[in-house]
């Protein structure tokens, strides 16, 4: 059976990130499903230039001419609690928010599930499936810290995009890859998107 991963793009910086881990994710042969807040598409249209539909079915397209990858993708309203994904009973493997803003973490840590992509996460938390927030912001205030901690000790994965530079990147897609291979590590999918400390090759 294919993993099942839902992937959400939020309205913080770093667009490239869940564009990425789409791309792997469909490659490695995944099935996703896409949450994309209005903000999301803002930041997403600002940083890429695309300039994602609000329909699901031309997002879907919109997304599979970018990545140039096939693969088994869906798209869901963030309002449309209709949606599998809405229910534990249809729970994802794992729920990645990336980027994540600290709006979206806040609303997370109150237990608030006010649209599709509160619940999911809520929905991962309370059937122990994995949850994995890739904030994207600096400097963290306070409350920020206190939320991400809130989530930490409830069964989420804090993961921010922090590329390394051991691996002497050169390039913005080598930074960006190497934050899109941790999240795969965190998932258990297998990759090739940076070299590993101490090996001279790419991961096997």
């Amino acid at each position: 059976m294919k993993k099942h991963i839902v992937v959400v793009i939020t309205g913080a910086s770093g667009a490239c990130y869940g564009l990425g881990l789409i791309r792997e994710l469909l490659a490695a042969g995944c099935r996703v499903s896409l949450l994309v807040s209005d903000a999301g598409r803002q930041v997403v249209a600002y940083e890429t230039g695309l300039d994602l539909a609000t329909t699901p079915g031309q997002t879907i397209l919109q997304i599979r001419n970018y990545l140039g990858v096939d693969g088994e993708l869906e798209c869901y309203a963030v309002n449309d609690f209709f949606a599998p994904v809405a229910s534990g009973t249809a729970a994802p493997d794992a729920v990645v928010i990336v980027p994540c803003s600290m709006g979206t973490a806040g609303r997370i840590a109150s237990g608030l599930s006010e649209n599709l992509i509160e619940r999911v996460a809520d929905v991962a938390l309370k059937e122990r499936r994995e949850l994995i927030l890739v904030p994207r912001e600096t400097p963290f205030n306070q409350i920020h810290l206190e939320n991400l901690l809130s989530l930490s000790k409830a069964g989420a994965v804090i993961l921010p995009a922090m590329p390394a530079f051991y691996q002497n990147p050169e390039s913005i897609d080598d930074m960006v890859n190497f934050v899109v291979g941790k999240i795969l590590d965190a998932l258990r999918v297998n990759h090739q998107l940076f070299t590993r400390w101490g090996s001279e090759g790419k991961s096997e």
